[in-house]
């Protein structure tokens, strides 16, 4: 079976670009539209990801899988049925429920505390319709391992949304012109990422087939997926409707506590889910990969593809920790002007880990068709966000999502552990590297501190972020080299020999 080391070099190259963009999208959008307008607009977000959800994840993963299947039984008839009439299904569940949400729109409102919540949610529900075929196109180019075109999609979608951005927002519009101007980018980018995905789809090759049904074994695969991913994507909209009223039990205004909603997921959280960057990759390519060893019964391969890419998920992770931990205050006024979101970096930035681990560890149990047990141990850890929310919020005001969300993917990360031991029958050794990485970040965090604390009274802050971070990362690097915890020569060694310049993909 071919490495999956050049799948993960492609991905990431392409990912570290449209996440880079995707910042320069937030900084763009914070300092243009405000805190507030954001807030709104990440609110109504919220709501219509589970619409999402209910259209596209469980279709996606099935088509994938199944697609992977049929590329070692070489059959191509199949294969293109199954586009054809997932495609279908796709339509069919997107249409209705953007049919439902327009007849109850009123009823719906109700759930919202800013009344112009709904309206975004409006302009949002093409996107449903247009994120159904993307999602059909998706999987069946996922399942033939065509990376390079995955990722020249989700980098074209990134450049359309923010070229609209560009051209609709402005600073002298209200907060809610502002927050629709930047659905409507959303929208049109889900539009023309659709229109793009299609023609990539035949021009490698793809095909479509005479509608069978195989649309049963998709709808039979994909709703307990689905299912359990709905139950698990409620939990942002809830926090979305809970946090904010929390906050006004405490003390703050509407303004203000949509505001604070909009620092938090709008601008300080996008930092965040900076290492999934490259962790996110890896689990892209490790569900096909995973999927075709357990049908071909090679343990081994799991094994090892288990045990590397929770080290290197360690690695990235703990690369960003202690940078985030010493200057986060820093980057939230670099970045955003805005000292809150630097703090909320700070406090917050623990959380990478386990849920860097905890994303790969539930990726594992999805390639090997235990998505219900993972869901599962999702929501329960996921309770501790709510009871964090409820009950601390008055205490530690917007601080307690971050320290419910942490707490929440540690206890599923370990719930995750001890399934992958007792279903899979293999060691997933992260206890003993985690004590590592973790003695490691400790002179890289204060190290990092004191160089900017010192740069503070000679430099520009562009400048302190620089020097003090890259010195961090180089101290680091050293120590985990030093200490042989992770060969940093090896990947380069392997990155020279495999990441060679790119071929057309094969066709379908």
């Amino acid at each position: 079976m071919k490495s999956i080391f050049k799948s993960v070099a492609l991905i990431s190259v392409f990912s570290i670009l449209t996440r880079l963009l995707g910042f320069l999208l937030r900084i763009f959008l914070s300092r243009t539209i405000g805190a507030e307008a954001l807030g709104i607009y990440q609110v109504a977000l919220s709501v219509f990801m589970v619409l999402l959800t209910v259209v596209s994840s469980g279709l996606t993963l099935i088509i994938s899988r199944m697609t992977a299947s049929y590329r070692v039984t070489q059959d191509k008839k199949s294969g293109a049925s199954l586009v054809t009439s997932s495609l279908i299904v796709g339509l069919t569940v997107s249409i209705l429920l953007c049919a439902i949400m327009l007849i109850f729109k009123n009823l719906f409102a109700n759930l919202f505390t800013d009344e112009n919540c709904i309206k975004i949610l409006i302009i949002l529900l093409p996107s449903l319709v247009f994120s159904a075929v993307y999602s059909v196109f998706r999987g069946a180019m996922w399942g033939h391992d065509n990376y390079f075109a995955l990722c020249v999609t989700e980098l074209f979608e990134m450049v359309i949304k923010i070229a609209f951005s560009i051209l609709l927002l402005n600073a002298s519009l209200s907060v809610l012109e502002s927050a629709t101007r930047v659905a409507w980018s959303f929208t049109l980018s889900c539009l023309f990422s659709a229109l793009f995905v299609v023609i990539l789809f035949f021009y490698y090759g793809g095909k479509l087939g005479k509608p069978t049904k195989v649309y049963k074994t998709v709808l039979k695969r994909s709703a307990p997926i689905t299912g359990v991913r709905i139950v698990g994507s409620l939990v942002q909209p809830l926090i979305a409707l809970i946090l904010p009223a929390r906050l006004m039990l405490a003390g703050y205004t509407s303004s203000q506590a949509m505001s604070i909603y909009g620092i938090a997921l709008g601008m300080t959280f996008p930092l965040l889910f900076l290492p999934t960057t490259l962790t996110g990759s890896l689990s892209t390519a490790l569900v096909p990969d995973i999927s075709m060893a357990m049908a071909e019964n090679n343990n081994a391969h799991i094994q090892n593809r288990v045990t590397a890419s929770v080290n290197f998920t360690l690695f990235i992770s703990f690369l960003v920790v202690p940078i985030f931990m010493a200057i986060g205050d820093k980057i939230g006024i670099f970045l955003y002007n805005e000292p809150l979101s630097g703090t909320l970096l700070q406090f917050s930035s623990w959380i990478m880990v386990p849920m860097g681990l905890t994303n790969i560890t539930s990726a594992i149990l999805n390639s090997v068709g235990l998505e219900v047990k993972s869901f599962i141990n999702y929501v329960v850890g996921g309770i501790f966000t709510f009871i964090s929310v409820m009950c601390l919020t008055n205490y530690m005001g917007v601080l307690s999502l971050p320290f419910g969300m942490g707490v929440s993917t540690t206890i599923t990360l370990v719930l995750n552990v001890i399934m992958l031991k007792r279903k899979l029958k293999i060691e997933v050794k992260v206890l003993k590297n985690l004590i590592s990485f973790t003695l490691f970040s400790l002179p890289t965090l204060a190290i990092t501190a004191f160089t900017s604390g010192i740069l503070d009274n000679f430099l520009p802050l562009i400048f302190n972020l620089i020097i003090s971070g890259g010195l961090g990362v180089s101290i680091y690097l050293l120590l985990c080299m030093t200490f042989n915890l992770v060969n940093i020569q090896t990947y380069f060694v392997k990155f020279k020999e495999k990441f060679k310049p790119l071929k057309k993909a094969k066709k379908f």
